[in-house]
């Protein structure tokens, strides 16, 4: 998701293809269409980017769009055009514990908006193989954890003497 942008004066969704002199290469998600966004603006990756919480944390939006999805069961979510009311209630199913003085129906739209941008385009798919490869590393960090073995010290210390002894 962190290769996935959202650029300020431009609508919808990029994706960064690479880096440029002055700026990047990115691809609007739905058009395919490439353009250079340049250092000037102001680029945020969907990675960098998290909603307040009421327990004082902020949730990463990957976080919330899993939310989303678990409750669309992999579906889209409601229109961002609905009204303020239907669009407060239908996040606040979603994310609980969204904080809903700091977070506004402006900041809903926005992220109801992405996350249909990115179902339309099956590229919600990549947070169910980020699960799966942090699941993986996870289960391999356990399986390679070196057991630590005790060498018996007096073993050490009695080939040393032996070793001297030879020398001499």
């Amino acid at each position: 998701m962190k290769d996935i942008l959202a650029i300020s004066g431009y609508s919808g969704l990029f994706k960064l293809i690479s880096s440029t002199k002055n700026g990047v290469l990115v691809e609007n998600v739905e058009t395919k269409k490439r353009m250079p966004a340049f250092a000037t603006s102001k680029i945020s990756s969907m990675g960098d980017i998290a909603i307040f919480c009421n327990d004082g944390t902020d949730m990463p939006l990957v976080d919330v769009f899993k939310a989303i999805r678990a409750k669309e069961n992999g579906g889209a979510a409601v229109s961002a055009k609905s009204d303020d009311k239907t669009l407060k209630s239908y996040f606040l199913e979603a994310m609980p514990n969204y904080d809903q003085d700091r977070v506004y129906v402006s900041h809903i739209k926005k992220v109801l908006t992405w996350y249909n941008i990115l179902q339309a385009n099956n590229l919600l798919s990549e947070l169910d193989k980020d699960d799966e490869v942090a699941a993986e590393a996870e289960q391999a960090k356990v399986e390679e954890a070196p057991v630590a073995e005790e060498k018996p010290k007096a073993k050490k210390t009695a080939a040393k003497k032996s070793a001297k002894k030879s020398e001499e």
